[in-house]
């Protein structure tokens, strides 16, 4: 039976723009923009989770806010993916596991290539920013 493996996702918004990093070569997910955040570690709640790796792969200090989405996928067992509002702390950004970041509106984003777990979250960004 596959294992379920819990990932989180933040998602900040500013002035109608949202932040999106974009992840190094290689892997599966290699050079694809997504919503920052990674798998949550045993014992570890989604906020904890969502700030530690946001100063693991961007230096800087968030603090969580609501559910704003949920998505399922599949890769080497089933994941289930939630994204949180953030709002961050400090904008000193380090990258660490990205190779640029910046701030786009919605349309910039349905552009660009996105990973497909962060793409099911559209539908919900778009009604938050409407």
């Amino acid at each position: 039976m596959d294992s379920i493996q819990q990932s989180v996702a933040g998602i900040a918004i500013e002035q109608g723009k949202v932040f999106i990093a974009r992840r190094k070569p290689g892997g599966a997910l290699g050079g694809k923009w997504e919503f920052p955040g990674g798998k949550v570690e045993p014992g570890e709640k989604d906020a904890e989770a969502l700030i530690r790796e946001y100063a693991e792969e961007l230096g800087v200090s968030i603090t969580p806010g609501p559910l704003m989405g949920s998505a399922s996928f599949e890769h080497r067992g089933v994941h289930i993916l939630h994204a949180y509002r953030v709002y961050f702390q400090e904008y000193g950004i380090t990258l660490s596991e990205h190779t640029e970041w910046r701030w786009a509106t919605f349309a910039e984003i349905q552009a660009l290539d996105f990973a497909a777990s962060d793409r099911q979250l559209f539908p919900g960004l778009q009604a938050y920013l409407d």
